[in-house]
């Protein structure tokens, strides 16, 4: 589709001549004599570019920038200005105008000047139409579930989001904490600026100092160039904190002071680093108990726990789980081409009785071998895998959450023969809580 400008201008005689050269050009060129025609045709249209004269009969040019950015936001306006008026093409800029051209200097300028700005406007919907795209997908309407245990939880982030407040989002693993995290950002005002994630278990506390708070060429042997950390990359966004209570002890006072005077000292550097950035954490410990043991600074946590959220486990939350394994076969099933046509309720049966020490993303994985272990079209029970009913086997007494999460670990370590990494993968856990538990539940690592 050919891109549309209007020309505006109360000389016939330049008006005629913009339209031919532009029109030469491809472009559909409309034009108007004075202000209020072209915000008429404006008005009615869409214009990627408008060209007006700076000094109109009815209007001033400048004032027409500001109402012809209010009718379309994604329209450039470059204006005309006699060399007596080129101060009011500066000041158009000021306003918004995408630049000024000279009267005299139309027939060589004025379109590499259109062609620029059709660039920046095309440029301009493609990166909104991705934010808005990245928006709806981690907006909180997205959020599975329709227990009311959830839909506090949305009804709390949701007031969170309009405000700056730090976060701190607690709950098992795998229970979804980094889908909050970007829900509240991408529904906030922080919504087009860059939401950055790092998990603090899995660097060690060099390098995620590095990675934090980043450092000067020379600062140390390897540093060969200036590195810019994710504080930096988050600036006028949100950083988002994994795993905050695996966070070193002395790393833990350089993220307060950040908190407290929005600055940093880089490594290699004499002066401060000035940011803006929100910070959201998350964790599955339990940090009070960590600050008594002396393992989490207490002034850091009255920090970061100013908004405390706490996402529910997926066994207390039952009546989700259907509509978590609708989600996960539609999308597994497009991902393998498989072409899933029938779901035995026995199917949902077995997966609602099952209480999850993984979570959702536990179930995820428990789908997605669903899907490449049936051999057809439909999921039945016998599609799962077979340690998903440990807690159902004969002789098997016990009904208590951690006697059913030991042996669950202990059936998926014998089936991947022993590599943590894959049970980490296999259960949906980080292999840093993986090992934890294993610590717990007496299990020789």
């Amino acid at each position: 589709m050919k891109e549309k400008i209007l020309i505006i201008d109360d000389e016939v005689d330049i008006r005629n001549l913009l339209s031919r050269l532009i029109n030469l050009e491809g472009y559909t060129v409309s034009t108007a004599k004075d202000g209020k025609e072209g915000l008429d045709i404006a008005s009615s249209d869409e214009f990627s570019v408008v060209v007006t004269d700076v000094r109109l009969p009815d209007v001033n040019g400048i004032e027409i920038v500001n109402q012809l950015k209010k009718i379309n936001p994604f329209c450039e306006v470059i204006v005309l200005t006699a060399y007596g008026t080129i101060p009011d093409g500066v000041k158009a800029i000021k306003e918004g105008a995408f630049d000024y051209l000279t009267k005299g200097d139309e027939d060589n300028k004025i379109v590499p000047l259109i062609d620029r700005a059709v660039e920046k406007v095309n440029m301009t919907i493609k990166i909104n139409r991705l934010e808005k795209r990245i928006s709806e997908k981690y907006s909180f309407e997205n959020i599975i579930g329709v227990s009311a245990k959830i839909a506090e939880v949305v009804k709390v982030a949701k007031k969170v989001s309009e405000t700056d407040t730090t976060v701190l989002l607690t709950g098992e693993t795998g229970t979804g904490k980094e889908i909050f995290a970007q829900s509240i950002h991408y529904a906030g005002k922080r919504k087009n600026s860059s939401f950055v994630a790092v998990n603090c278990s899995s660097f060690s506390k060099e390098l995620l100092e590095s990675e934090l708070f980043g450092y000067l060429a020379g600062a140390f042997t390897g540093a060969t160039k200036n590195k810019k950390g994710l504080f930096e990359e988050a600036n006028h966004g949100t950083l988002f904190l994994d795993e905050i209570g695996e966070l070193d002890i002395s790393l833990q006072s350089k993220l307060l002071r950040v908190l407290e005077t929005n600055s940093f000292i880089k490594t290699g550097d004499t002066k401060p680093t000035t940011v803006d950035v929100r910070i959201i954490t998350a964790t599955n410990r339990n940090l009070e108990e960590e600050v008594d043991k002396g393992n989490f600074r207490s002034d850091l946590y009255y920090r970061i726990s100013v908004m405390k959220i706490n996402i529910p486990p997926l066994r207390v939350r039952k009546e989700d789980i259907k509509l978590f394994a609708d989600s996960f076969i539609n999308f597994y099933s497009a991902r393998m081409n498989r072409n899933i046509k029938n779901i035995d309720p026995e199917f949902y049966k077995k997966l609602t009785g099952y209480d999850y020490p993984g979570n959702i993303r536990e179930l995820r994985n428990i789908i997605e071998r669903s899907i490449i272990l049936t051999e057809n079209e439909n999921l039945t029970a016998e599609s799962l895998p077979k340690d998903l009913f440990l807690n159902e086997q004969p002789g098997n007494d016990s009904n208590k959450l951690g006697d059913i999460e030991k042996s669950h670990i202990l059936s998926v370590l014998k089936k991947v023969e022993g590599n943590k990494t894959k049970a980490a993968e296999v259960l949906g856990i980080g292999l840093t809580t993986l090992y934890r538990k294993l610590q717990a539940y007496d299990i020789e690592p």
